[in-house]
């Protein structure tokens, strides 16, 4: 039986794990590879890793689908699936993530009024960057929020999938997310 590097056993974990306590998320990302910025180019479809953060849920409560990647300067960070099944953008300088975080009852009234409000936050107009970054002393590729102190940074799976941190100014844990190539 062969046995897996570190690097592969991580991938595999990451690719996989849907909960996990943060200092576990922290060094399972710190073993993956840097993803670089050419690898995120396209559609991306998302799926939280829970850590006990308080965006946990969250996203999938608004119907979140994921991220997609135009260019360096042309990045949708929100794609939300719409009750007709159809995607659409969302501006983020629109939505009180920290507000909303607080929130009792926050995932079942969402997942109640997102469907519904989500449209009127809609954009066509790229609201992010896609940049090399040095973070945890390494360059990871990463997505620059235009109008939220969020950089989301990226570590290679494989080919077709990251683990997402999401660094956000003023939070103490990082909340972590995995994207899937379409």
């Amino acid at each position: 039986m062969t046995q897996l590097t570190e690097r592969e056993a991580a991938a595999a974990t990451a690719a996989t794990a849907t909960e996990m306590t943060t200092a576990a998320a922290v060094a399972l990302f710190d073993r993956l590879e840097p993803a670089p910025a050419e690898m995120m180019t396209g559609r991306w479809r998302g799926e939280g890793i829970r850590t006990g953060h308080a965006m946990d849920g969250m996203l999938e409560a608004t119907r979140w689908h994921g991220k997609k990647f135009d260019g360096p300067d042309a990045v949708h960070p929100l794609v939300h699936r719409g009750l007709g099944g159809g995607l659409y953008c969302v501006n983020p300088a629109l939505l009180a993530i920290r507000a909303t975080t607080a929130m009792p009852f926050r995932d079942a009234i969402l997942r109640a009024v997102f469907p519904l409000a989500g449209p009127l936050l809609a954009t066509r107009r790229h609201r992010a960057r896609l940049r090399s970054i040095l973070f945890r002393g390494r360059l990871h590729a990463a997505m620059l929020y235009d109008a939220k102190p969020i950089n989301d940074v990226f570590a290679r799976i494989d080919d077709d999938r990251v683990m997402g941190w999401m660094d956000f100014k003023g939070m103490e844990q990082p909340y972590f997310f995995r994207l899937i190539r379409e």
